[in-house]
């Protein structure tokens, strides 16, 4: 039997924690334009479960809490705004998106610009430090 993926929408689904999960689902919806699929309130406004959509991507979140999985992962601003990974998602005009996302407050690390490699994206931080790249390549479009 096959332990490959299940055919579904998609199968790569960033999880991220956040310390407070509430303002955090509405700044992302509001700075980046995900769309709240499901939220699952925890005890004194924590989040323990939220789904994100972006198109057909998706991201899960919840509060910080110390939990099995929670003590394998930090928010960045427990580490001082170090990441050890990002969130990449494709866009379809980058330019819009990074005055969105500048408008509402992201913290732009890479100003907007043209790839070497095709696509234009740019590069910011969420309201909690965690590191976004919005762009227009996408690399399903393009010959493995």
């Amino acid at each position: 039997m096959s332990a490959g993926p299940q055919e579904t929408v998609c199968t790569v689904i960033p999880g991220l924690r956040y310390r407070d999960a509430n303002a955090a689902i509405a700044w992302l919806e509001r700075a980046f334009g995900f769309q709240r699929r499901m939220v699952v309130p925890g005890e004194n406004n924590t989040v323990l479960h939220a789904e994100l959509v972006f198109g057909n991507g998706m991201v899960m979140l919840g509060s910080v809490r110390d939990d099995d999985f929670g003590k394998l992962v930090r928010s960045p601003q427990q580490l001082s705004g170090a990441n050890t990974s990002s969130v990449y998602v494709v866009v379809q005009d980058a330019d819009a998106h990074y005055a969105r996302a500048k408008a509402a407050g992201a913290e732009i690390e890479m100003d907007i610009h043209d790839e070497h490699y095709g696509g234009r994206g740019y590069c910011c931080r969420d309201l909690e430090g965690h590191l976004w790249y919005f762009g227009t390549f996408d690399p399903w479009a393009q010959p493995a």
